[in-house]
Formats: structure tokens, sequence, C-alpha cells
């Protein structure tokens, strides 16, 4: 059956689990959507509130599919990802990014995927994503039976835990579905217990503005002056809620290496002093050069000011003239609250 040879083939390739559903399976998407918009919750991501015919209604994104398989593929970290934040002078970094993009290699091995399944079905089509379309691929995933949202509003498996990267295939191939995968919270609170600025409004809501992977990776100039000591020293990304979910205990090790080495809890002083080509180059490969030199040292500068290090007020004190506004704002804040 073409269906086994496939996820076969998926665990060859790599990935950790294979599940497939219809383009129309999630009707509720667009209102969904819609009321997240609606409520401002996407804060700067301007991109969430386009083509939202698309990202609210898969079967639109391309009517000829008939299709699409979703892929999971780990990233689970071989340490406790909540450890770095009592290093108040080193930089908490997500742990997805510790490694290459992402979306370099989950595409790589979607197309490798896809170049096998045609020559299975010579004549059919198949269209590859990886988190950069109008592709809503969290609900996809629960509806094939891959993982649920829990109230973080991650995907969550009972036995692959909350560390896994999502791809999907779209193809004009029909293959049987899998069932939807159900709830399994229950009556849990500890992703929303952690977070450190509140971003659930509710259980299975977020609210973007208050996310700290929102904050320092997607907003643009300078975090609301509330927002800034709550941050830590979390410099990109956070993972309280992932690290916090008891799933996690079942979770399988991740296996591809080349999620790991490039950086994990440098020195802020040290990060603070990067020129936009230092930048670059340090970061070459990795998902966080897509922020820029300007917003990452912004970030260092708000972890620096969380310090209470005053051996860091030096680094700060040299960016207070930065050519950026948000870096200049943030080294004065940082050396104020360093002062006080």
């Amino acid at each position: 059956m073409l269906k086994h040879a496939l996820a076969a083939e998926a665990e060859t390739i790599g990935f950790s689990r294979m599940r497939i559903t219809r383009p129309d399976a999630v009707p509720e998407l667009a209102a969904r959507l819609q009321e997240f918009l609606a409520a401002g919750r996407h804060g700067q991501m301007g991109w969430m509130a386009e083509r939202t015919h698309w990202r609210g209604d898969p079967a639109a994104l391309w009517p000829q599919a008939k299709s699409v398989i979703v892929l999971a593929e780990l990233y689970t970290p071989d340490h406790d990802p909540l450890a770095v934040l009592e290093q108040s002078d080193r930089a908490a970094i997500s742990v997805y990014a510790h490694g290459k993009d992402y979306h370099d290699l989950v595409k790589k091995r979607l197309k490798r995927l896809g170049r096998w399944l045609l020559e299975q079905v010579p004549g059919e089509e198949i269209k590859v994503f990886v988190d950069t379309a109008p592709v809503m691929e969290k609900p996809l995933a629960q509806a094939a039976g891959l993982g649920w949202q829990g109230k973080h509003t991650n995907l969550l498996s009972r036995d692959l835990g909350s560390w896994f990267f999502l791809g999907s295939i779209f193809t004009t191939i029909e293959l049987p579905p899998d069932e939807p995968e159900a709830e399994h919270c229950g009556s849990c609170r500890a992703c929303l217990s952690i977070c450190p600025t509140g971003a659930f409004p509710a259980p299975f809501q977020l609210d973007a503005r208050r996310c700290i992977s929102y904050l320092t990776i997607e907003h643009s100039g300078p975090v609301d002056p509330e927002l800034r000591p709550l941050m830590g020293n979390r410099i990109y990304g956070c993972d309280d809620c992932l690290a916090a979910c008891p799933w996690n205990k079942f979770a399988q090790a991740g296996t591809e290496m080349r999620y790991r080495g490039i950086v994990e809890a440098p020195p802020l002083a040290e990060l603070a002093g990067l020129t936009d080509a230092a930048f670059r180059e340090r970061f070459s490969g990795s998902p966080i050069k897509r922020i820029g030199r300007d917003r990452f040292v912004r970030n260092v500068l708000y972890a620096i000011g969380n310090s209470a290090e005053p051996a860091l007020i030096a680094a700060a004190e040299a960016l207070v003239e930065d050519s950026d506004n948000a870096v200049s704002d943030a080294a004065r804040w940082a050396v104020e609250r360093l002062r006080s």
C-alpha cells in the first residue's frame, strides 16, 4: 500500500512521524483566524492578516490538492533548556535555533520524500511547505492525528513530546487520511503558569504581543518597558512553555546533530559588541541571522539590563550612541537599570 511505503520512506529520510489529512479537514480555521486577528493579537505580524483566504482555508491554497502529508522532525534537547535562565550573564537562546536553520533542513527532506512519491505515481503533483507559506500547519497536524494543540497553542504528542518541527506536502494524490488527535491536556496548567509575561489570556489562546518569542524575533523597534524586565536573559525565542509540559517525559531523542552546535549560551558582553558583519558571519546558516544585528543586539541589551551584573555596564555604555534607535534606547535602559 502506497501510504505504508510512504511512511517507511519518510522514516528512512529522517522524519519521526508521518500522518495524512484532507485540505478541507479544519472548516473552523477561518473563523479562528479572524477572531485572533480582530483582537490584534498578531501584533506587528502583518503577514498573518494577508492572504487570509488561503491561510484560513488550506483547500483554497491549491484547489487541485486532495491530500496533505504532515511530517514531524524532532529536535529534542539533550539538556534542561531552563537551566540557562539562572546564568544572568549568558544568553538564553531557544533550543530550535542552536544549530542549522530548520527551514533548510526540513525542506530538503520534504523535497526528497516528494520526489520519491512522484516516482511511485507518475503524473501527479506536489507542493512542499515549511513555515513560510500561508499554511497553518498546527491545526492541519492535529487533523492528521500527529498531535494536538496544547493550552500553549503549540503542537504536542503523547510519544514525541513537544520538541519537533512540522513540514507538509500537499499533493494531488488521494491518500487515506488518518484520524484526528484529541486534546490530552486535562487540568494541567504548567505551560500557562510558567509564562514570564502572561502571554496566554486563556487556555488555548495566545496573545503574541506579550510572547517573548514574538518580542525577540518578530517585534521591531523598542519593546514595551513594562515587558523588558520580564524577558530575563532570553534574547532569541523562549522555551518555557514547551519545557514545562509534562508530556515531554515521553519525548523521543532527536538524532539530527545539525540542529545543535552553532550557538548555546554565549556571554552577553561578547554578543553586545557584534558589528553587522560580525553578526552575519557568526550566525551564518542559523535562523538567528534573519532578525539582523540591530534587533539581536537590542535583545542582548535588555538581557544585560536584567542581569544585575555591574561588570556589564561598559558593554551597554558602548552602545548608547548606536545608530539604531532601538539599540541606543535599550542601551540607555540597561545602563540605568544596572546603575540603580
